[in-house]
């Protein structure tokens, strides 16, 4: 790691006004080794080491920081609007979902840490004990910057491991924020630490032979960039990327209920959400009924800063990410799209500007853009489909398979139709949600790995077996 002959700074300009927000120092090499020697004398020292701390106390240790966490509440939900432009109504919502998430995996933990025992043979014991791993990497990103840390952060420490966490760049105080947590909590020194660090150095602390695990969030470049970095390490990755999330509403599905849900999934958070709805296949029959209902409910929104309580559609996380949807856009609009939504209906959505328009669009195809690539911000394409058969076609035709949603009042049929979809989540009459109880996990360029449910703790802990024979 090649430490700069000054101090790099990190600045975090506000989708709001593009002013910085926050301006943090990059560790340098030998911050970045202490950080990593810390963790790993805390995982490893004889006495007290955290890998031998009873699970009993890990675990109130765990629940005390979410409190505190908590506690702060209202400075958190101002933070994350300044950072990356979700409105200050929806904070606490994050937070609510830090609490369930972590509550879950709290309570499940001891049966998902526990011995697996298996029928004793004629003078022979054998179980399989969990192991943690050691030192686990996390790296966030800043579209739902506590929840996706948390996804991780809590299991490995329950499992016994120490947790080093490197933040985005757009969210750097909620690593700060959750250290401090930890910190009030009295967990011991080097369990939890965080570190603000470059692309280049965060490739080289993945490749550090001191770290055991991986947990990344974010891109498929950067997924791609991760495995790259610990290629040839042997050790776990769980890469969290990409979505293009389809939804297909069926000609007897709840139309109301459908579009109420759909919108929401396509917009909210500015449609910055990796499981976000960014394509929609309607059956001929109720086509028309749907997107006039769709389109109406949308024109509802109200665009603006993000720290205005009365917004419900603050600006994308930077300008250059709105000029994508954009160049989208035009693309669909040049190949025959048709959008329903004037953007002059929303007077701050302008060109230049991190703040855009929500933007439906019919007479789409898989030739658009804006079906197949990820768009990640507040479009979304509706498409007519004739068949069942036709609307499972198109939905796995895509590089993706993070969720899929279908909607129908037939629930044995939609069970029947979702086994046939290529995800990792499919849900029945609702989208855009993650229950802790179910494993979080994607298939094809959404990822791999897993985080959540109790499959979610398999991943930071290694199996050891244990074959005695009584002599």
């Amino acid at each position: 790691m090649g430490s700069p002959s000054k101090t790099e700074m990190q600045d975090t300009l506000s989708p709001i006004d593009g002013s910085v927000f926050v301006s943090r120092p990059l560790a340098g090499e030998h911050q970045i080794i202490a950080c990593v020697e810390q963790a790993s004398a805390a995982y490893n020292r004889s006495e007290a080491s955290w890998k031998n701390t009873p699970l009993a106390q890990r675990k109130a240790l765990c629940k005390k920081a979410i409190d505190q966490l908590l506690s702060h509440k209202d400075e958190i939900a101002t933070e994350l609007s300044w950072m990356m432009g979700r409105p200050i109504r929806y904070g606490a919502g994050e937070l609510a979902g830090v609490e369930e998430r972590s509550d879950y995996m709290i309570n499940i933990c001891e049966q998902a840490l526990a011995d697996i025992k298996l029928e004793d043979k004629p003078g022979v014991t054998r179980y399989i004990k969990r192991e943690s791993l050691g030192v686990v990497l996390v790296i966030a990103p800043w579209n739902y910057p506590f929840l996706t840390a948390i996804n991780a952060i809590i299991p490995a420490l329950l499992a016994g491991n120490c947790v080093i966490l490197k933040h985005s760049a757009q969210t750097p105080l909620c690593a700060e924020r959750l250290y401090q947590a930890f910190s009030d909590a009295g967990l011991p020194e080097g369990v939890f630490q965080y570190l603000h660090m470059s692309h280049d150095n965060t490739a080289k602390l993945i490749a550090n032979k001191q770290i055991s695990y991986v947990a990344f969030t974010g891109s498929v470049y950067g997924g791609q960039m991760v495995e790259q970095a610990a290629s040839g390490r042997f050790i776990g990755v769980g890469l969290e990327l990409g979505g293009k999330d389809p939804a297909y509403v069926r000609e007897d599905a709840d139309i109301d209920s459908a579009v109420e849900t759909l919108v929401d999934g396509a917009f909210f958070n500015s449609g910055q959400s990796c499981c976000g709805i960014e394509r929609i296949y309607v059956h001929y029959t109720v086509y028309d009924d749907f997107v006039i209902k769709a389109v109406a409910l949308t024109k509802q929104y109200q665009l603006g800063r993000s720290d205005n309580p009365e917004v419900t559609l603050g600006p994308m996380v930077r300008t250059s990410a709105a000029d994508f949807v954009r160049e989208q856009i035009a693309d669909a609009l040049d190949k025959g799209a048709i959008a329903h939504i004037d953007e002059a209906l929303f007077p701050m959505s302008q060109q230049g500007t991190p703040y855009l328009a929500p933007q439906i669009l019919t007479h789409v195809d898989h030739s658009m853009s804006v079906m197949t690539q990820e768009s990640f911000g507040p479009v979304v394409g509706i498409m007519k489909v004739s068949s069942d058969d036709e609307a499972i076609n198109l939905m796995n035709d895509s590089d993706f398979g993070l969720t899929a949603s279908i909607f129908t009042q037939n629930i044995e049929l939609g069970i029947e139709l979702g086994d046939r979809l290529e995800t990792g989540t499919f849900f029945l009459n609702r989208c855009d949600y993650l229950d802790p109880a179910l494993a979080w996990t994607g298939v094809k360029q959404s990822g791999r790995g897993c985080t959540l449910s109790q499959l979610g703790f398999e991943h930071l802990t290694r199996p050891k077996s244990f074959h005695i024979k009584q002599v």
